[in-house]
């Protein structure tokens, strides 16, 4: 058998599976390397990868050559806490403004563009760059996307008098009524069809480490508060945000965000999805 190569992004809305990879042997038989979400989209694409933890856009931009993994994926069903725009402008009052995208995610920036012109008829002039939590609108600029620990550092720590604050997985809801996607886990087509064994393996440790890790809930939460920014509740109340199946509703959700993206050009077609089979 060969070595999976598995990229794996080290956020909190994923601690389950990196604990149970750090400390439970579930990475016993993988090359996982680690990233950031533009990172690893990257590599999975330029063939570096075997399998990752994508954002879901990426699966609608490659889905030739990619499969999804099943029951598996990073969702919320309507505030997630960790994708912050935020703004010295309410919301509603953005119109051809600057606003600066964060360089670690391409599902945010198709989700920000989806609720601005669908749900508040705006069009604003987007620009990709750093951006820190600590000082997070560049004077040049109305507001920025923030994702990832970063975003729910400043959800914790928000400048009530300077800026408005939006999480777009509450936007999302209140826009389409339907939760939303942010990540899944795909694997190439050809990994697929010359190792079906180690896709079935590599898919096991996945499923079951998910699992394992979010059984052992107040144990990973400790083991991570020396190194995180955040309190044990505040961890353990975004453990509750975030869920990891990836049901027939959000398989319908995920099209549906295909569609609007696909209605502003943001993605060249609506894309099939197809799932590997992990069972026979």
């Amino acid at each position: 058998m060969i070595t999976p190569r598995l990229g794996h992004i080290n956020f909190l809305n994923v601690l389950p599976l990196t604990y149970s990879f750090h400390h439970d042997n579930f990475a016993d038989g993988l090359k996982i390397s680690n990233g950031v979400p533009a990172v690893v989209n990257n590599d999975l694409i330029n063939h570096r990868l075997d399998a990752a933890e994508v954002s879901s856009i990426v699966y609608a931009r490659n889905s030739e050559k990619l499969f999804l993994l099943p029951d598996v994926c990073v969702r919320s069903d309507s505030e997630v806490q960790s994708i912050i725009l935020v703004s010295r402008k309410p919301i509603y009052d953005i119109n051809e403004d600057k606003i600066i995208l964060t360089a670690k995610s391409a599902t945010s920036h198709c989700l920000l563009k989806i609720i601005l012109r669908n749900g508040y008829d705006a069009r604003p002039n987007y620009y990709v760059r750093h951006i820190s939590p600590e000082n997070p609108v560049p004077a040049d600029a109305t507001a920025s996307l923030l994702i990832g620990d970063d975003a729910l550092w400043l959800y914790h720590n928000r400048k009530k008098y300077d800026y408005f604050y939006y999480d777009l997985g509450r936007e999302w809801k209140k826009m389409t009524g339907v939760g939303m996607v942010y990540a899944t886990w795909v694997v190439n087509r050809d990994f697929v069809k010359q190792h079906h064994e180690e896709t079935k393996m590599l898919y096991d440790r996945i499923y079951r480490g998910i699992q394992n890790g979010y059984a052992k809930k107040d144990e990973i939460i400790k083991s991570v508060l020396d190194d995180k920014p955040f309190t044990y509740d505040q961890v353990s109340v975004y453990l509750e945000r975030i869920r990891w199946n990836l049901t027939d509703e959000y398989l319908e959700g995920l099209k549906l965000f295909y569609s609007m993206a696909h209605d502003m050009n943001l993605i060249d077609h609506r894309p099939e999805i197809e799932v590997a089979d992990v069972y026979y």
